[in-house]
């Protein structure tokens, strides 16, 4: 393999493992953020100190998840001058202004309020904190939008020229590179994760507390508003999936084949493979169990519709069958698993036993960290189905990258992998830890505000007599 190539893999292995180690921050804090609001909204509306107390309870968790998902972020920013400058060079006049609207829209605004969300309970009027404490979750979304966005344009560019230097400028207004026609769909379909990845986490914390014998109101109240949520939100992301898929069928069809595991074409209906095993050498699926037509049905509502396969592709424009067809598998039987969970929680309180049927507890413990794996799933397919391309159909992913020598790049990866398992498995343990305890009447509220950022306060300097 020539030193080029494999400073291509390494590249795109340190750009995966970041980008999925971030994510799983992003997609816990965008829906916790909501999810405090809501406790925070109810318990000025109703008085009930039990809804302060998770507020006050997950706020910590909160604290240290968003923390983690800006330091874990600020590292790809680098990624894209120091591995794909050339990407960054062709396409910053579009991408860049968009990351840049993230910062001053939506960081900008978190930065802006968490600090009064977080210290300021007893410094301000509940009205402001509150204001706080939305105005957090509102820049969670803003951030996401603006992410999405440029990803999107990534999946289905549109809205530019390509200028005398090779660089994608936009042509005219931003109104459609930003809302290019994969966006309303993925951002639906991203945001809709994020809520269901807290649910269920929050639902696993609070089976633990369950199934350990702890009845308190506070418990009771985390799990029964985490099942409400995967019960009525489930459904909606299987739709919202279903149409996620129906666009990418119309933009992006290589990638839907891929998933699909469709190698050869189907002229009178196309079957649903369930499980296989694909083998991209022998363009087949091995011991394949498929549903004759069902994919046809599914993808054009008609079971005799023709789907063209892998077969009308040249082969150096095919992804990796491979990991988008188990991804994919993986994100969809997720999926499903949340309905039965929510499907199952309805009838446990319909018969006035959710917080008493011990198995279904024990289904939400183990469904806890499902949302995470669902999500770093979705992203898999959505990327590596993008290959071999960065910008889709305009920029292949190996001319993209900087002319960068192997040994470089292969001693950063190792670098980035040495101090994400050290500093953010250390973040991951204190969060399990705070979760392993449950909410308490009374949950003391974060009593370490800083007091400043640098220097002597004049009230200090008082205090000690200067």
């Amino acid at each position: 393999m020539a030193d080029g190539d494999t400073a291509l893999i390494l590249a795109r292995a340190q750009f995966a493992f970041t980008v999925s180690f971030h994510f799983i921050f992003p997609a816990f804090s965008i829906g916790l953020a909501s999810y405090l609001a809501v406790l925070e909204g109810l318990w000025l509306k109703t008085g009930k100190d039990h809804y302060l107390d998770l507020f006050r309870y997950w706020m910590k968790i909160f604290a240290i998840a968003f923390a983690m998902g800006v330091v874990s972020g600020i590292v790809m920013s680098y990624q894209f001058g120091t591995n794909w400058s050339v990407f960054s060079d062709k396409a910053g006049p579009v991408i860049g202004p968009l990351m840049a609207y993230e910062v001053l829209t939506a960081f900008f605004l978190e930065a802006g309020f968490l600090g009064v969300m977080l210290f300021g309970m007893n410094k301000v009027g509940r009205g402001l904190h509150f204001t706080a404490t939305c105005a957090v979750a509102l820049g969670t979304f803003i951030s996401a939008f603006w992410i999405l966005s440029a990803n999107s344009w990534m999946q289905t560019p549109v809205g530019h020229t390509i200028n005398d230097a090779g660089q994608f400028v936009p042509a005219g207004g931003w109104a459609d590179i930003i809302f290019n026609p994969s966006f309303p769909y993925r951002l639906v379909h991203t945001v809709i994760a994020a809520y269901l990845t807290t649910a269920l986490a929050v639902s696993g914390v609070a089976a633990w507390h369950l199934l350990k014998g702890d009845r308190s109101p506070q418990v009771k109240t985390m799990f029964s508003m985490a099942m409400w949520m995967a019960a009525l939100v489930a459904p909606v992301q299987i739709f919202a999936g279903d149409m996620h898929g129906l666009n990418t069928l119309e933009h992006q069809p290589v990638k839907v084949m891929a998933m699909e595991g469709h190698y050869q074409s189907h002229p009178d209906g196309a079957p649903l493979i369930l499980f296989g095993i694909p083998d991209s050498t022998a363009e087949t699926v091995h011991a394949a169990i498929e549903i004759p037509k069902l994919s046809s049905l599914i993808l054009k509502h008609d079971l005799n519709a023709p789907l063209a396969g892998l077969d009308t592709v040249a082969k150096e424009d095919r992804p990796p069958v491979g990991i988008i067809f188990w991804s994919f598998r993986i994100m969809v039987a997720i999926g499903f698993l949340m309905l039965a969970l929510g499907l199952w929680s309805l009838l446990a309180r319909m018969r006035g036993k959710l917080h008493e049927w011990r198995w279904l507890h024990r289904f939400a413990l183990v469904m806890g960290p499902s949302g995470f794996v669902a999500v770093i799933a979705g992203w898999v397919t959505t990327e590596v189905g993008r290959q071999p391309w960065v910008v889709q159909g305009l920029l292949r992913t190996r001319d993209a990258v900087s002319p960068l020598a192997a040994p470089a790049v292969g001693a950063s990866l190792v670098a980035f992998v040495i101090v994400y398992f050290s500093v953010f498995a250390a973040g991951t343990i204190y969060i399990l830890k705070l979760a392993g305890k449950a909410p308490q009447p009374h949950e003391p509220a974060p009593d370490h505000a800083p007091i400043r950022s640098a220097g002597i306060t004049p009230a200090q300097a008082v205090q000690e007599g200067e």
